[in-house]
């Protein structure tokens, strides 16, 4: 998925993971978290890839809005 995010300037946070050999509930988890972000004051968007290494960014207006 690749975010619609305005013209800068603003915000990344990059978050990288690598997924344990117990998945269990990691998919509920993590759309979750993706529930959550989009409800956040100042959210953006948000891209993702996996490839061994779990890579996502979120994109934020403000450094308060990270917080």
């Amino acid at each position: 998925m690749i975010a619609n995010t305005p013209t800068p300037p603003y915000y990344a946070v990059i978050f990288t993971n690598t997924l344990s050999d117990d998945t269990t509930g990691y998919e509920e988890v993590a759309n979750r978290m993706v529930e959550l972000a989009e409800q956040q004051p100042g959210y953006l968007g948000m891209e993702s890839v996996r490839d061994g290494l779990g890579i996502t960014v979120s994109y934020w207006q403000s450094l308060d809005a990270i917080k």
